[in-house]
């Protein structure tokens, strides 16, 4: 069996209830991470309900409204729960992608909001009914406190080995960025220290602070030869001089000798790269794998399951003991997939799922394959990835 979580800890917990019943009984910032995938409000649930005809108002408005009722007491309870250094994702269509992104920023602040990324789950697009094959959805993400939040919006499985052409003689991969700092509000005037002259030679590529034999002296300029900065201190490039070579280039100005960094494929402590706000199919899997996901465990028992490349790219913006929280468990994605992380890169994860005793829809596919409730498939699957994959599943 493989290792436990934090502290001897499970991977997966799961705790059957409604989510405003169970988040008042956790402790206060006792989690790093919180994804959710809560009710669209389309109307088209086939296990929970997801048809909010609403209490008040009419039509579409009164849904909306009646929807964002039952999402802000629950969104405010998990805001609590959440650690200051943590951060939260809810998945979302277009629906209420509007009203949920309103919501967050009443409950979270908008000074915390990260991002709004552009989910690709159906690379063929819905073919059904009328207007566009709609092929996406949504991620929200917000941090507890933007200023304290752990998050590292990059990922080692985004870097691509053709973005670096280059091969030194050792075999080592890598592209040249400029050393100096191509951003403008950069300069002599606003970073007085960076503005320095270097020595290199542009054929031997070799670089110093200081002169030396076939050397020519070097300052950082704009491609229009105002005066720049570099990125580089004068300590950082004596430490690191073999991380950087000079050469010719064609200026706006005619040739010039400029310096370059070596920005290795593989540094120190792994390669990352800065994910965009667009994730595709094919990086992070789409509902067609996700339901042969779950279909290899459990059967067909759900119709829109999110894919476990969606949370596991999630999981990776944050540190691999981070304690993850989902209270709209569903088919237990989240939980799957905190499971596959640990056991591909040694982490200790912990996750707990949450989801409510709500009867399957009469004539689905999870009632017929005798799952009577929601929960009930939460569970199975949690306990069928313990028996295969390890990390335990509790309470049992």
């Amino acid at each position: 069996m493989a290792s436990m979580g934090v502290d001897g800890a499970p991977w997966n917990t799961f705790v059957e209830g409604d989510n405003l019943d169970v988040l008042p009984t956790l402790a206060a910032g006792s989690f790093d991470l919180i994804y959710l995938d809560p009710p669209y409000n389309t109307g088209n649930g086939f296990a929970y309900n997801d048809d909010f005809k609403g209490a008040r108002g009419a039509g579409a408005a009164g849904r909306h409204v009646a929807w964002v009722e039952y999402l802000r007491p629950r969104l405010v309870a998990g805001h609590r729960v959440l650690a200051d250094t943590g951060a939260i994702f809810v998945s979302i269509d277009d629906h209420e992608v509007a009203h949920l992104r309103l919501l967050m920023d009443e409950v979270y602040g908008e000074a915390n909001f990260l991002a709004q990324i552009v989910v690709n789950l159906n690379a063929k697009g819905r073919q059904l009914g009328r207007g566009f094959a709609t092929s996406h959805e949504y991620v929200l993400a917000y941090a507890k406190d933007a200023a304290s939040c752990v998050l590292d919006a990059s990922s080692s499985t985004t870097v691509v080995e053709a973005d670096f052409p280059l091969v030194a003689d050792d075999g080592r991969r890598y592209r040249r960025l400029p050393l100096r700092n191509t951003n403008k509000k950069f300069n002599p005037l606003t970073a007085p220290t960076l503005h320095f002259a270097v020595w290199g030679d542009p054929v031997s590529g070799r670089v110093a602070t200081a002169p030396f034999m076939g050397a020519v002296e070097v300052k950082p300029v704009f491609g229009d030869g105002a005066p720049a900065v570099w990125r580089w201190s004068r300590p950082r490039i004596d430490e690191r001089p073999d991380d950087l070579e000079c050469r010719v280039v064609q200026g706006g100005t005619g040739e010039r000798v400029d310096v370059y960094q070596r920005d290795w494929l593989h540094p120190v402590g792994g390669r990352r790269k800065k994910l965009r706000t667009i994730w595709l199919s094919e990086e992070i899997g789409s509902t067609d794998t996700a339901v042969a996901e779950l279909k290899a465990i459990l059967g067909h028992v759900f119709e829109s399951p999110k894919p476990t490349g969606l949370i596991r790219r999630i999981l990776d913006t944050m540190p691999d003991d981070c304690r993850v929280l989902d209270y709209f468990a569903g088919s237990g994605t989240t939980g799957h997939a905190v499971a596959l992380a640990n056991l591909a890169d040694g982490g200790r994860r912990t996750c707990l799922s949450v989801n409510s005793a709500e009867p399957t829809r009469a004539g689905s596919n999870a009632a017929l394959a005798g799952y009577a409730t929601v929960s009930a498939i939460t569970r199975a699957r949690l306990r069928a990835v313990a028996d295969q994959i390890g990390g335990g599943l509790g309470p049992e």
